[in-house]
């Protein structure tokens, strides 16, 4: 039986992945910091599903995370054969406006502890000769983007990163997949916002894709082995076409939908 490791799997694209992998039959390590959530999402999974399901409350930002998220997958005995890096926060507002410690705590998470925990899964995986690997981008990720100016940088760091992890370990039976989707419908938004800040306007519209959507493209896109994927047809041709045009004339855009002017 397979095994997915999913993190922040309590809300959005982790929880729609946990469904999913369960409906497939997989076993879930489902990771998170609210465990009653977790422990929602499985009594939820276990209604309908005959998968075995394992939840992790850890603050994923704090220093050691990594570590001692690992420690305990091997403490439950089980080995990780997919591994789905989902957990992720954003920091909306003008970088010498906002406070340090929120946005070193989101380089802590969409930086470092990707990385970390990728660096101790991956070796297991090589050494099996197999497994899959996801970690959650964005198309934020292909220019900066004033006004979240950190966010999009850890983004572009999680797509370059992955790129060549796969481009590594293409002979080895293993697979890492940068996503990148646009926009989607989950708490993350409101999540990222001080108070008295109001949502941007490209994260209020009623055309953005809901989580559910996202990762069924997301979990097919794994299970092929591609690179990258990035979710919906006008967010894949934006970013193809980034390198055409002057690179003032991008980030102007890119503060245009981010609402910095």
């Amino acid at each position: 039986m397979k095994t997915a490791l999913i993190t922040g799997a309590s809300d959005g694209i982790g929880l729609e992945m946990a469904r999913i992998h369960a409906r497939n039959g997989h076993r879930l390590i489902l990771v998170a910091r609210r465990l009653d959530r977790l422990n929602a999402l499985r009594e939820e999974l276990g209604m309908h599903n005959p998968a075995e399901i394992h939840c992790i409350g850890l603050d994923l930002s704090a220093p050691d995370a990594a570590s001692d998220l690992y420690l305990q997958i091997k403490e439950v005995g089980w080995e990780v054969d997919y591994l789905i890096n989902n957990a992720g926060v954003g920091v909306y507002g003008a970088f010498a406006e906002r406070d340090w410690l929120q946005t070193a705590a989101m380089i802590d998470l969409n930086l470092k502890m990707l990385t970390h925990l990728t660096r101790l899964i991956l070796p297991d995986l090589i050494a099996r000769g197999s497994g899959r690997i996801m970690n959650v981008a964005s198309t934020a990720a292909f220019q900066p983007g004033p006004g979240m100016a950190v966010y999009f940088a850890t983004k572009a760091y999680v797509l370059h990163f992955s790129e060549a992890l796969h481009y590594e370990n293409r002979n080895k039976g293993v697979s890492v997949t940068a996503l990148c989707p646009g926009p989607t419908r989950s708490g993350f938004a409101q999540a990222m916002m001080a108070p008295g800040q109001t949502v941007p306007s490209m994260l209020r519209s009623l055309q953005i894709p809901d989580s559910a959507s996202v990762a069924r493209y997301a979990y097919k896109a794994m299970m092929r082995g591609d690179s990258v994927a990035v979710h919906g047809l006008m967010n894949r041709i934006m970013a193809g076409s980034i390198g055409l045009f002057p690179r003032r004339l991008v980030v102007r855009i890119a503060a245009s939908l981010t609402g910095s002017h």
